[in-house]
């Protein structure tokens, strides 16, 4: 069994921008494919689990979610980073949904598709939702960002985020997950 990466998409991995569903628009954090690749080459698989509301509340597609993901794939595979999967949830919030976050239900699929070992494995998010379901689906440590909402949720909610890793960016992201001692 292999450890994974999860990681959360808009203020995580691109720049949040309201309801992003076209590829034209996508910036990834500059951070993120170099500490992708260097997680990678570790043995961590990475996979994007996102909820993308926007399809339920009809202001795009799937399909739109879709383009967006196929372009993110080609720009980190330039890169060198190459995800397992993205699982998206579609469902608006008040629609029931199987995997939207905080449910760890798409932690578990990929689990059970890839053969990986959620309690070596980190959550990466920069909301609240983000970390629960890590913590819903027994991860080793759920870490936040301060992309996208992540300094105002640590401003907001401080020490309830415990036992949750705060940090800048990636780059922090894989030193804590790398380094020797420093996640116990």
């Amino acid at each position: 069994m292999r450890p994974a990466i999860f990681l959360d998409r808009d203020g995580t991995l691109i720049v949040e921008k309201h309801y992003l569903h076209r590829p034209e628009e996508v910036e990834i954090f500059p951070e993120a494919a170099p500490a992708l690749r260097r997680l990678s080459k570790a043995g961590f698989a990475l996979v994007v689990v996102t909820n993308q509301s926007g399809v339920g509340r009809g202001y795009y597609t799937e399909a739109d979610v879709h383009r967006v993901h196929d372009h993110i794939r080609a720009e980190m595979a330039r890169a060198g980073v190459e995800f397992l999967k993205f699982y998206s949830a579609f469902e608006a919030p008040d629609q029931p949904s199987r995997g939207r976050k905080p449910s760890p239900q798409f932690l578990w699929d990929a689990r059970d598709e890839f053969h990986l070992d959620l309690a070596a494995s980190y959550m990466v998010g920069d909301k609240r939702i983000d970390l629960e379901a890590g913590w819903n689906a027994g991860v080793r440590r759920s870490i936040l960002v301060r992309t996208g909402y992540g300094a105002e949720l640590e401003h907001a909610e401080g020490a309830s985020l415990s036992p949750a890793i705060i940090v800048d960016g990636w780059h922090q992201v894989a030193e804590r997950i790398l380094e020797p001692g420093c996640i116990a």
